[in-house]
């Protein structure tokens, strides 16, 4: 049985996200790990992922590179600290600020790979590179800063 995804840890005030979220039965529902210093994620786009037939829709492309580096920052603030992942407080993050550069058209119909890798942290930021690659061509890379969610946030 694989290692659990930094997802499985979301408490469900914030699993309703369309990237990431378990309880979005409509969204991607991405799963992250480690691999060594790397996150991964891997994904298959659907047919309603297209932008022009064969390829994918790159707001796709942008969502995963989101929705994977937010996940990778928590863990990467557990990790820095040598906590496991379901530990209290929980780390969550959203989205401060996100780029991403489309290098290739990325064809629909194969599993997508995202790596991550945390370049830095600054206190209540991390900041995380990812590649999202198809049949082994980088086709988009992203930067993301993320920002460690205050406690109370996402309650209505």
């Amino acid at each position: 049985m694989p290692e659990p995804a930094f997802q499985d840890y979301y408490p469900e005030n914030v699993s309703h996200c369309y990237g990431c979220g378990s309880l979005n039965a409509l969204g991607l529902r991405i799963r992250t790990r480690w691999e060594g210093d790397e996150s991964v994620t891997r994904f298959t786009p659907r047919p309603e992922h297209t932008a022009i037939p064969g390829f994918v829709y790159g707001g796709l492309l942008a969502s995963l590179v989101d929705c994977h580096s937010t996940g990778t920052a928590a863990a990467a603030m557990y990790r820095q600290e040598g906590r496991a992942m379901d530990t209290l407080p929980a780390y969550r993050f959203v989205t401060a600020s996100l780029h991403v550069d489309y290098l290739a058209p990325t064809p629909l119909g194969v599993e997508l790979e995202v790596r991550g890798r945390v370049k830095r942290i600054e206190g209540r930021k991390v900041v995380v590179e990812a590649t999202v690659s198809a049949l082994g061509k980088v086709t988009a890379r992203g930067e993301v800063v993320a920002a460690q969610m205050r406690e109370g946030f996402g309650q209505v």
